[in-house]
């Protein structure tokens, strides 16, 4: 990681569980009641960090089989539906930065590997739905994170000359993955790479950038806006 900071983006793509929003309880509740449901082992919250990062239509199968995944997520999404607005929390900063990436003009996209109506009713719920030129979740594009088909989608058809300096913020090997395969700078939020053990990814990949948390960002963002 090189020690000056990055250019101004012409456009920001956000993750959002854990980079936006903090919803670590929330999934493992969800999941662990899923898996009570099913007479399986219930994960701690440490195990559901390493663990979780690919979208539902990607790890229940491998979690439950090729027979019981369609049932389990109809479990999952039936109890995080029950209680995934009431313990919604924006992360420290996470507003801020966006105020200011939208006063300087960027675009601003979600991409996020949770259920698309769950990621849109949390955005409305929160009021952040104008932030947004698009909001991206699970299953609304042909494939899911990371592959690059719900990057392409939520920066739209006519945004090619965004890509010539894109973000994508986020705080896992996935989030990185899709950085890399859609050409985008990684950007890590948080004290660690979650999703390690996503045996589908590689725990070597590494940020290009890093920052503690959303407020750490949002004085490089402003200081862009001197220079723009």
């Amino acid at each position: 990681m090189s020690d000056q900071l990055p250019h101004p983006p012409k456009a920001v793509i956000f993750d959002w569980d854990n980079t936006l929003v903090d919803s670590w309880g929330t999934i493992q509740a969800a999941l662990n009641m899923t898996f009570d449901d099913f007479g399986l082992e219930t994960w701690t919250l440490e195990q559901t960090k390493q663990r979780v990062a690919r979208s539902l239509r990607d790890s229940f199968p491998i979690l439950f089989g090729e027979d019981r995944w369609e049932q389990a997520k109809d479990s999952f999404y039936g109890h995080f539906q029950s209680i995934h607005l009431e313990t919604l929390m924006p992360l420290a900063g996470a507003h801020d930065l966006l105020c200011a990436l939208r006063d300087n003009g960027t675009y601003i996209g979600v991409v996020s590997n949770k259920n698309g109506d769950f990621l849109r009713k949390e955005a409305d719920h929160l009021g952040w739905t104008p932030f947004f030129g698009r909001i991206v979740g699970a299953t609304d594009a042909a494939k899911d994170k990371p592959a690059p088909d719900p990057v392409h989608m939520a920066m739209g058809d006519s945004s090619a000359p965004q890509y010539e300096n894109l973000w994508f913020v986020g705080d896992s090997v996935v989030d990185i993955q899709c950085a890399r395969n859609v050409g985008a700078t990684a950007i890590l939020i948080g004290d660690e790479i979650t999703g390690h053990n996503d045996t589908q990814n590689s725990a070597t990949l590494s940020p290009d950038w890093h920052f503690a948390d959303c407020g750490a960002l949002v004085g490089v963002v402003k200081g862009f806006s001197k220079v723009l």
